[in-house]
């Protein structure tokens, strides 16, 4: 029986797990007063930079003894920073549940080669954040981006702990309350939750890890790019806007308008709000058929960004063909865009529910996934 296509279609058909759906207000125009043929170390340059760290201050409720600084090369560029200029003093945890857990993994085992106990869990699953030992340095994502899998809080993290937790929060700054007391190295784009222009990552380091980088020099050398201390001190300048290399002030311009738009609707708790309602309008559609499921074992650890969905039905004999064809569809109708699962993650979709995706377009795609399913559903059927 040939399927019949919903007549409602989302306004906005980009679901993608990054670069993320811009806020639903933006336009090219918001960008106008971007300070474009300027130094961004002139006058102009450094207020707006200075004006997006302490705007992201406000806005995430990170304590006034933090430091904040944006850095090259994204969420990757910060996280490979920390991981570089402060490992090595103590033994590690390497935390993974997925694929960049498992890359910070790699870095520190087979580039930094320091001493690491490596816990990790398979995609749908978490490692047990209790059961770690917090007097060494401990290195973990917060949101497991391609597995849709989430640490569900940071009560377990000691607060008399030893050692630094440097937390991956890429695809959870902005649409989860962090827990700063329990954080040491936090590290984000704002490409994800906020729609940000690529390339530009942001670190932001407590006291204790100021400490850390003002005691210990690491017995490999550092490139340029990932000094953070000059003569044993901080490089204070990189958390007032001073940056290492030369940022984008138009990508600054546009992560402005995000911070903005954020305030806009509530700040973090309205982030946090609006992100959640998406999630559970994906989660409410997969529990109420039995042929797709959250990928998350544990909805306790669901994630509400990057849900991640598998197929469940015994008549698909090749998942990743089956995955496939079916966000094609979607794609080919102009109903979800880029939607398909990270490549390394098991055959299914990854539907960014993040802050700037509006819940009416979640809903309206939903039944367009149905349809998509049981369509190529009929499709394997007649091709048997």
């Amino acid at each position: 029986m040939a399927q019949t296509a919903p007549a409602a279609r989302p306004a906005n058909p980009r679901f993608s797990s990054g670069p993320c759906a811009k806020p639903p207000t933006w336009t090219l125009d918001a960008l106008s007063d971007a300070a474009l043929g300027r130094s961004h170390r002139a006058a102009v340059g450094k207020t707006k930079l200075k004006d997006a760290i302490e705007t992201t201050r406000e806005i995430l409720g990170v304590p006034g003894d933090y430091k904040i600084g944006i850095v090259p090369a994204s969420d990757t560029g910060a996280y490979e920073m920390a991981m570089w200029s402060m490992l090595g003093e103590r033994p590690v945890e390497m935390v993974a549940w997925e694929s960049f857990g498992a890359g910070w993994v790699t870095d520190a085992v087979k580039q930094l080669k320091i001493d690491a106990t490596v816990h990790t869990a398979e995609y749908g699953d978490i490692v047990d954040m209790a059961a770690l030992n917090y007097d060494n340095d401990v290195c973990f994502t917060w949101n497991g981006t391609t597995s849709g899998v989430r640490v569900p809080t940071g009560d377990v993290i000691p607060a008399d702990r030893e050692g630094l937790t440097l937390c991956d929060a890429t695809s959870a700054a902005f649409a989860m309350d962090l827990p700063w007391d329990k954080l040491d190295v936090t590290t984000f784009s704002w490409q994800k939750v906020l729609g940000g222009e690529a390339a530009h990552g942001v670190l932001i380091l407590s006291p204790r890890a100021v400490a850390r980088l003002e005691s210990y020099t690491p017995a490999w050398p550092l490139p340029k790019i990932f000094r953070l201390t000059k003569g044993g001190k901080l490089i204070d300048g990189i958390f007032t806007g001073a940056t290492i290399n030369t940022p984008s002030m138009l990508c600054v311009e546009d992560y402005l308008f995000a911070l903005n738009w954020s305030k806009e609707v509530g700040g973090l708790k309205g982030l946090v709000a609006r992100s959640e309602a998406n999630a559970k309008a994906v989660w409410d559609f997969c529990d109420a058929r039995d042929w797709i499921a959250n990928l998350a074992n544990d909805p306790a650890t669901r994630s509400t960004t990057s849900v991640c969905l598998k197929f469940t039905d015994d008549r698909i004999t090749d998942g990743a063909a089956f995955a496939k064809a079916v966000a094609k569809r979607l794609e080919v109708e102009g109903i979800a865009l880029d939607i398909g699962a990270y490549r390394d993650a098991p055959a299914g979709l990854r539907i960014w529910c993040g802050s700037t995706v509006e819940t009416a377009d979640i809903e309206a795609m939903l039944p367009w996934l149905d349809y998509a399913f049981h369509a190529e559903i009929e499709a394997l059927a007649e091709a048997a």
